[in-house]
């Protein structure tokens, strides 16, 4: 957990990701290698994942503040369509298998890795209005589709935003600003529908366990800050391929893993 901790909080702060996008594989590993109940493998995963981002992602978007680029006049519109997506991919979660989480975990995260691998940056200055009914749609899928996978959204947040007419760093900080909503309210889920459920995990309370809460958010909490300092220091387009390389490395390994459960 200490190892796993170091590489989560520096992608975290990096790429935006409030750390669920990679705190997901490691923790599952952890806990599957534990014989975690097979049935709440997955749930465990996301709960706990979420419960570490909501502290990964304040620090980022600390960082990313100071650097002025977290655009938080979007979060007073956008984050309510957010929370609502929240609550209802959380209730949907607490009814799927193991499997089905996994194997969606690994289809949207390859998707969002081939946008950002193939899209073109865009060098006009010109920003695209942002429209009560995209901001509706696209807030409401982002929180919708990450609650069920312990993300904090920055794969779907960041190609949105670019979309429409973010620069990329100002995409990254922005949408780590949404993750810790989503973080916050994921976990606050996870922990009701395992207590509601009667999860009766092992050092864990409803879908969140203690040990790993305790030892990943202060190693992430500080990796963070060094990864959202070291993105302000690199190309912007270089940050979007990596961004979509490690989409693609995340989504192939849980392929593997849906293959052999």
């Amino acid at each position: 957990m200490i190892c796993a901790a170091i590489p989560v909080g520096f992608c975290a702060g990096l790429f935006g990701i409030g750390g669920g996008l990679i705190s997901v594989p490691f923790l599952f590993f952890i806990f599957e290698t534990l014989n975690i109940e097979k049935q709440y493998l997955m749930h465990l995963t996301v709960g706990t994942a979420f419960s570490i981002t909501i502290m990964t992602s304040f620090v980022s978007v600390f960082t990313h503040n100071k650097h002025g680029v977290v655009d938080f006049n979007l979060l007073k519109s956008f984050g309510i369509f957010v929370v609502l997506g929240v609550i209802c991919g959380t209730l949907l979660a607490a009814f799927l298998e193991t499997k089905s989480l996994v194997l969606m975990f690994s289809i949207i995260v390859y998707l969002f890795g081939a946008y950002l691998l193939l899209v073109q940056d865009n060098k006009k200055k010109n920003k695209i209005k942002f429209k009560t009914m995209p901001k509706l749609i696209s807030g409401f899928l982002s929180g919708f589709v990450s609650a069920p996978m312990g993300i904090t959204g920055a794969m779907i947040n960041v190609p949105i935003l670019k979309y429409f007419g973010y620069p990329i760093k100002k995409a990254i900080g922005t949408a780590a600003a949404v993750g810790f909503i989503i973080s916050l309210f994921g976990a606050i889920g996870f922990f009701l529908s395992g207590l509601i459920l009667n999860a009766k995990l092992p050092l864990s309370i409803g879908f969140i366990n203690i040990p790993a809460f305790i030892i990943f958010v202060p190693i992430t909490m500080f990796m963070a800050r060094v990864g959202a300092n070291a993105v302000h220091s690199m190309n912007k387009v270089k940050i979007q391929r990596l961004f979509g390389i490690f989409l693609y490395v995340i989504g192939t390994i849980f392929i593997y893993r849906f293959l052999n459960l």
